[in-house]
Order: C-alpha cells, then structure tokens, then sequence
C-alpha cells in the first residue's frame, strides 16, 4: 500500500484496505465534501431524486458566508444575515432527509467508489461532489517535494509508519494538539510546532513556537526548519483546517488555482464533481447553490447510467 499524506492513491492494490468497508457498512449514493450554500443545495438536489446523500463538513455556522451582516441579492430572500440564510439551507436540506457528518475529510481512495476518512470513520459513497469552498493555505517550501515522502496530513493514517521515529506535527487546526496527542501514544517522539499556544496538548510533548517553517530532506523528510532553527524528524504532519481537494485527489485537474469542470460541474475523475468557490468567481451565493444544483444532477445522471 501506498500511503501519501493522509490518503490512499488510486490503485487496484489499495482495493481492501479501506474500499470494502463503511460505517455500518452503508454506502451512499452521494458524499459531499462542504457544508457551505453549494454543499446544501447539492444535497437538497439530490435528495429530490432520492439519493442517500452524506454532507461532510465543518459546521454549517462556520462557512465565510455565516460573518456576512447583510445579503440582498439572493433571489426571494432579500435582507437576510448570511447566517439565516445558511440556516435556511440547512434546514431544507435536513427535512429533506440529507445525513450530517461535522470533521475534516483526511484521506480519500477512490476505487469502485469513493472511501473518505473522517477521525478513525471511513465512509463510502458512489459519487463525490467537491464544495469545500476556497481552501487558503499556502504551501511551505518543501512540503510538496516531499508528500508521501515524510510529509503527511492525517496522522491517524500515516501514524504507525513512524512508531519509534521523531515526527515534527505542525499545528494548524483546532484539533491539531489531539492528532499530536494521538502519535505520542503511538510511540512517535513528537514536538509540535505552531505560531500559537496549544491547548490540551500533552506535557511530555515538547511545543517550539514558530511560524516560518520549510521541510528539509534528500530523499525523504530529515527536519524541519522553523523559524531558523532545523528540528531533525523523519515525519512532518501538517495539520490545516481543511485539506485541499487537490492533495486528497492529486490527479484532480485544476485551471488558474481553481478546479477545473465543465457545464455540468464534472471534474476531470469521473463521478468527481465540484460547484461553488472551489471551481471559481464570482464568489457569489447564488451561483453557488446554482452549481451545486447542477453537479447534484450530474450526479445523478452519472448514477442512473
């Protein structure tokens, strides 16, 4: 098996590993991966051709469009907060018989279907639709020379690779301190990086402050540099709020930073689909529940063939 960061490459190879199981051995017909407007209206979509449609996401009151004060030009609802209107969406979707799962998609195999990770939950769908929305995270300097090389996004997949071996966990995401917590128990000798204090980080775990960071390496990962200073390791987990689409799907065709698609929100991996701010402007609601709409029906289509 090859493990690359955090997820499982497509290969006839992997098949077994996580392609045969789900939770309670469910599979959907549809997994979602956001829970912002397109994600919702995807679902609601999808539901309304009676498809079992899982969301995967944060919060649905964590999207950028809940800070909006004011939205007036969302056809039907004008002057709602963006957080009615999310609350709208989400309801609808709900009532519609949509299923929730709130975390970060960490891996994802596609063969005979789609397995996405979740915490230590693997779940299967037959299709995906992108609607991440906008993942604003700059690379560091080495990190995608050495993906699947020491670097890695999902300790919970990579972990055991590095039982006995000093590992560098640099710290991103609110739940970052738990996944160093989680290596440490593994046997990993772990030191946790951040530009920020960690809570409820364990004590025997070292925490170096820094936040100008690049992975060192020849072949494989041999330190990471922060701020200065090399912290020699054989593992970097680099662990962001969210992962981009395209490091969970490498093979994903992207134009001008953006995912590619066509007229039906089809990406270039079949039963791939995308719709909202992750194929592009304007950054808009309405044309964000329009593509998520549309790529609900592509879907569909691509189902029912």
């Amino acid at each position: 098996m090859q493990s690359v960061f955090g997820k499982l490459l497509f290969s006839p190879e992997n098949r077994g590993i996580i392609g045969d199981i789900g939770v309670n051995g469910i599979v959907y017909d549809m997994i979602v991966l956001g829970s912002g407007p397109a994600g919702l209206a995807a679902a609601i979509a999808a539901r309304g051709r009676d498809k079992s449609v899982l969301v995967i996401g944060n919060r649905w009151q964590d999207s950028p469009l809940a800070k909006a004060e004011r939205v007036d030009n969302y056809p039907g609802l004008p002057g709602r907060t963006g957080l009615e209107l999310l609350e709208e969406f989400y309801r609808h979707a709900q009532s519609a018989g949509a299923e929730f799962v709130v975390g970060k998609a960490l891996s994802l195999l596609a063969w005979e279907g789609f397995s996405i990770t979740v915490g230590s939950q693997v779940y299967r769908g037959k299709a995906l639709i992108l609607a991440p929305g906008v993942v604003r995270a700059a690379k560091y300097p080495g990190e995608a020379e050495y993906l699947g090389r020491g670097v890695s996004y999902c300790a919970t997949c990579d972990g055991m690779l590095y039982r006995g071996r000093p590992v560098a966990v640099v710290g991103l995401a609110p739940d970052a301190p738990q996944e160093a917590n989680y290596l440490h128990s593994l046997g990993c000798q772990v030191v946790y990086v951040s530009p920020w204090q960690p809570q409820g980080l364990d004590g025997a775990i070292p925490y170096v402050k820094a936040g100008k960071l690049a992975v060192k390496g020849e072949q494989t990962v041999t330190g990471l540099e922060a701020d200065g200073a090399l912290l020699p390791c054989a593992g970097v987990f680099i662990l962001r709020k969210a992962v981009a689409p395209t490091d969970l799907l490498p093979t994903l065709e992207t134009e001008a930073g953006v995912i590619k698609v066509d007229r039906k929100m089809a990406s270039s991996i079949p039963g791939v689909f995308a719709a909202g701010d992750c194929t592009g402007g304007p950054l808009q609601v309405s044309k964000a529940v329009g593509e998520g709409h549309v790529a609900a029906l592509s879907a569909c289509e691509y189902l029912d063939k």
